[in-house]
């Protein structure tokens, strides 16, 4: 069992920058993904960014098209925590920000375990 416990998000102005971290705690495998998935009202939710731990991939990043070279994702094994840099939102970027883990995985395409959110506004 894994538990996330998310922190940071807020209301920010555009072209503001916040960051939001996620620990996990519980059985933490040396070989797993993490990352965010946001969720706006009335829309599907997406994967934002997604770090791997472990493995010869270990590092390997991969950004939503939307997010690219704004958004910067990065953890720190030692903590297994992963924290989510946003430069230069968005009104659009405005969600519900969800923290995942997939363990043994080089994915998160189907995460095992949800943090419980943590709202992101962006003003216009």
């Amino acid at each position: 069992q894994v538990h996330l416990e998310e922190s940071g998000g807020g209301l920010v102005q555009a072209g503001g920058s916040l960051r939001l971290s996620c620990a996990a705690s519980g059985t933490i495998f040396s070989i797993n993904t993490m990352g965010w998935y946001r969720q706006a009202p009335g829309e599907q939710r997406e994967l934002v960014a997604s770090i791997i731990s472990g493995g010869i991939s270990g590092g390997s990043t991969n950004y939503a098209a939307s997010v690219k070279g704004r958004f910067t994702i990065s953890r720190d094994n030692a903590k297994n925590t992963v924290y989510l840099q946003m430069n230069s939102l968005k009104p659009e970027d405005t969600a519900v920000y969800y923290c995942a883990f997939a363990p043994l995985t080089a994915t998160l395409v189907k995460p095992r375990y949800w943090g419980q959110g943590t709202q992101v506004t962006v003003s216009s």
